[in-house]
């Protein structure tokens, strides 16, 4: 299912997001104003690329008593209402950003787990190009791409794919 773009508010470079954008993005996406929401949003915003895990640690640190699934019942909330991102890691793992739908893409070192923001090669969605014979009207395209970073290059025999 494709989900709406709600990216005015929550477009946070610098890690901040008031309160006010993060009610102001809930509403507009349709979603009741909640703590548990509003305190994902903010743990996201400080938080780019983080896991369900230390999200759920923030959300617990500024709300008290959370669950784990409370908290990842609200990350799918926010995936599915187009105002997360969620990357995957690997097959077991995802981290989570703010959907700034900026059309960027992400660098994952394989090693150590590090995750950068790539901005797309071309500038605009989709950046890349499908036969239009597949009968497809292509909306995006979600690259990442997988190697080893500055730090842990050095350290790691060459792996060619």
């Amino acid at each position: 299912m494709l989900t709406q773009r709600h990216d005015a508010v929550l477009d946070s470079g610098a890690g901040l997001l008031s309160p006010e954008d993060a009610e102001t993005s809930l509403r507009s996406a349709g979603l009741r104003v909640t703590a548990p929401r509003l305190a994902t949003l903010t743990v996201i915003a400080e938080n780019q690329h983080a896991d369900a895990e230390t999200l759920a640690q923030g959300v617990r640190d500024r709300l008290g008593a959370v669950s784990r699934q409370a908290v990842y019942d609200v990350l799918a909330a926010l995936t599915e209402a187009g105002l997360v991102r969620r990357v995957t890691v690997d097959e077991r793992r995802s981290r989570y950003e703010l959907a700034r739908h900026d059309n960027h893409h992400h660098l994952i070192c394989r090693s150590c787990g590090r995750i950068e923001d790539v901005p797309c090669a071309l500038g605009h969605a989709p950046c890349m190009d499908l036969d239009p014979a597949r009968g497809f009207a292509l909306e995006e395209a979600d690259v990442v791409f997988r190697g080893l970073c500055a730090d842990c290059a050095p350290t790691q025999p060459p792996h060619v794919v």
